[in-house]
């Protein structure tokens, strides 16, 4: 697969379980810190700020995700996770991941996110700027 985007992050001490492995439900922390750092960098410039409660009032919750698991990640420092999104709905979009261990495909992965209304508590369309900062860096 090809991604535009890449963060790395890093592994922490209690990320290798009694196998000598990353435990599994770590993975879902990795593919969070992505999709943080994608949104701060393509959607708010650099600045996560966007995302906090002081923002406009809009957030993102996760829907649906899918992991697969390719090969253990062992003691490594950190691990690149490729970001994407394929394509923008109303209201959600998918996000699709590669985590990778050096050369190697580790797993990959689709979440898919609903934009939402803090105040309201209930989700809402895509922000424009979110749509057009998203579309322009992935060509959509």
């Amino acid at each position: 697969m090809s991604f535009e985007y890449t963060t790395t992050v890093d592994l922490r001490y209690d990320d290798l379980d009694t196998y000598g492995h990353v435990n599994n439900v770590r993975y879902g922390t990795y593919l969070e810190e992505a999709r943080i750092d994608y949104l701060a960098d393509v959607v708010g410039r650099g600045d996560s700020d966007f995302l906090s409660a002081t923002g406009d009032g809009t957030g993102i919750v996760i829907a649906n995700l899918e992991l697969d698991y390719e090969r253990p990640v062992r003691s490594a420092d950190s691990v690149a996770v490729g970001v994407r999104v394929p394509r923008l709905g109303t209201k959600s979009f998918p996000f699709e991941y590669e985590v990778r261990d050096g050369d190697h495909v580790a797993a990959t992965a689709e979440t898919t996110v609903v934009t939402y209304d803090r105040d309201a508590g209930a989700p809402r369309a895509i922000p424009d700027d979110w749509r057009e900062a998203i579309a322009q860096f992935e060509g959509l």
